[in-house]
């Protein structure tokens, strides 16, 4: 179709919450969406352009629009996730995959088994799940296995067949793992009375458990069975030891599901508690890659659906960071004290935590997405039109006026490049005067670039705040770069960020990558700056106090740095040392100038 088309199908877009779907020429699906406002969401793909490559393809491939409008945005959520599972369009990542988690089976028969398996099966048996981990299931089947003796064969146990003896016990019966059903030994009620105590186990209640097993001890304490006892000991301990491990918060709280959120320019994390009588059943992390600045609300507000559906939650209650709509089903609590806020900020951490390890992970098996990932990041906390792949800081440095230098210390993907570092000697300004020797320096860096067509950068960092900025700026004018070129100045102190002809300073997050890299250029020229300033001061000053001994000149004193390296040597020199370099006459004058 041509664009023609596209251009009505945009126009008479509804201004409801729905779902969209792009095809291609072919009539092929390519992407599936929801939005809020179906007219804003889906021309907003058609009038900006778009930093992912991905998305500028998915655009250029796009022939036919359809929609479906719905009452709310959770009902476009739903029926996006739905969609996206029934036609897998090529362009939808983040939903499609078709990963299956393990669940805890207790099958429906006479003589219920437990065991895990990755195959939901409608027939009639109960699973427990989806657990995020392996290892959650194998840890709560051998704490099943270890409390409760279950069968593990998967004979067909009928009343009938039992009678006829059909079966014979086997090893796990004489190990004391079963109570041998299968021969009648163990009643079918005494059975499932066992597995209801698993089934609460499982939901994360141990309560029940714990005082039916006290009983227990109890009771063959008073009839003397002492090694029975014993045995229900141990079985309470550690049923006790796993529930300290799984508690961490109140045991009042009761089947709730936890989300919180942490996001940056191109990805959203959002981290899932479950909780099940006051324990953490599942924690699980979701990666979302961001398609059109999505907000904070609307990531989570689609994470929580599709988790839940993912997970099959039935929670009738969620703690959330901040409001949301998922739907009036659900209750919405935005903890601000207490257990409540705690695990809120338990489930933050997690988020957060699992966001750095992407990106060490992700810094080491694709550099190039970390660097893009900051450079977008510090385009958008500095307001900036372009990223900042090139950024060159200035910082002078003058102690009591003596000496004034300059340091350019040039940052490239946010890394040093100590290459294109410069030192500045101040020629043109007499005494300490930071403000006119930022106007040299700059003006003479940027006159050279210009001069050998060198590139310029994208951000210029002037050490300082607003005076050192206003010099910097009186060069960039003379040199026309005036608005071609991004500045700011850092003030100290506070840490403040100041802007051209802004008199308010922007105040980065302490925490912010953005901050710390701006840091990391200031101090990087501090250093450099300070490092030649202390050169030349120690140069100078060598030259100096040799210089005021009477009868020595400037090529003498060349010689004697040439032979002895410094003037402390020269100083501690031995006059028949001095003689050989020097002669005697100029010899007799410098040892008496030390040594009387």
């Amino acid at each position: 179709m041509s664009n023609t088309s596209l251009e009505i199908q945009l126009k008479t877009l509804p201004n409801q919450p729905g779902v969209y779907q792009y095809f291609d020429s072919d009539g092929k699906i390519l992407y599936i969406g929801k939005a809020k406002n179906l007219k804003k969401r889906v021309s907003s793909y058609f009038n900006k352009q778009h930093d992912y490559g991905k998305t500028r393809v998915l655009v250029k491939k796009i022939a036919t629009i359809k929609h479906i409008v719905v009452d709310t945005e959770t009902d476009a959520l739903l029926l996006e996730n739905n969609l996206i599972k029934k036609y897998q369009p090529r362009y939808n990542v983040m939903l499609k995959d078709d990963k299956s988690y393990p669940w805890i089976c207790i099958k429906n028969e006479r003589f219920p088994r437990v065991f895990s398996t990755r195959r939901v099966i409608k027939d009639g048996s109960e699973y427990f799940g989806p657990y995020t981990s392996m290892k959650t299931v194998s840890t709560l089947l051998n704490l099943i296995k270890g409390l409760f003796q279950l069968r593990t064969c998967n004979y067909d146990l009928s009343q009938e067949k039992i009678d006829a003896d059909k079966y014979k016990v086997c090893l796990e019966y004489h190990l004391g793992n079963c109570k041998g059903a299968c021969e009648g030994y163990e009643t079918e009620t005494e059975y499932h009375a066992n597995i209801d105590a698993i089934k609460e186990i499982l939901k994360g209640n141990f309560k029940d458990s714990l005082s039916q097993f006290k009983q227990q001890m109890k009771d063959y304490a008073e009839d003397m069975q002492f090694e029975e006892a014993q045995k229900i000991k141990e079985k309470i301990e550690v049923l006790e030891n796993y529930q300290s491990k799984s508690t961490i918060v109140n045991p009042k709280i009761s089947n709730v599901d936890v989300f919180s959120i942490v996001s940056d320019e191109s990805y959203g994390y959002v981290n899932f508690l479950q909780l099940s009588y006051g324990s953490i059943i599942r924690s699980h992390t979701l990666e979302i890659k961001k398609k059109l600045q999505e907000t904070d609300v609307e990531l989570l507000e689609l994470a929580i659906t599709e988790l839940r559906q993912r997970f099959n939650s039935k929670s009738k209650e969620i703690y959330v960071p901040f409001k949301v709509n998922i739907g009036e089903h659900i209750k919405t609590t935005i903890p601000k004290l207490g257990d409540k806020k705690h695990i809120l900020d338990l489930s933050l951490r997690n988020a957060k935590y699992y966001r750095m390890e992407r990106f060490k992970q992700v810094k080491i098996t694709d550099p190039d997405r970390h660097v893009n990932r900051i450079m977008a990041q510090m385009k958008a906390d500095l307001r900036l039109s372009e990223e900042p792949r090139h950024i060159e800081c200035f910082d002078n440095s003058n102690i009591q006026g003596t000496n004034p230098v300059a340091a350019c210390v040039v940052f490239k993907d946010g890394k040093p490049s100590k290459k294109d570092y410069r030192h500045f000697n101040i020629k043109t300004v007499e005494g300490p005067d930071d403000f006119a020797s930022m106007e040299e320096v700059v003006f003479r860096r940027y006159k050279r670039l210009l001069d050998e067509d060198q590139p310029l950068p994208q951000l210029i960092v002037i050490d300082g705040g607003k005076g050192q900025l206003s010099s910097a700026l009186k060069s960039l004018d003379v040199l026309g770069l005036r608005g071609k070129i991004a500045i700011i100045g850092i003030a100290k102190r506070l840490e403040e960020l100041f802007y051209p002809d802004d008199p308010i300073p922007l105040y980065l997050d302490k925490k912010s990558e953005t901050l710390k890299i701006i840091q990391q250029l200031r101090n990087e020229a501090h250093r450099f700056g300070i490092e030649h300033h202390r050169n030349k001061r120690s140069k100078s000053a060598l030259n100096t106090e040799l210089e005021t001994i009477p009868g020595i000149g400037e090529k003498t004193v060349v010689e004697l740095l040439k032979t002895f390296k410094s003037a402390r040597r020269v100083s501690n020199a031995k006059l028949d040392e001095l003689e050989d370099v020097v002669g005697k006459s100029k010899a007799d004058k410098i040892y008496n100038y030390y040594h009387n």
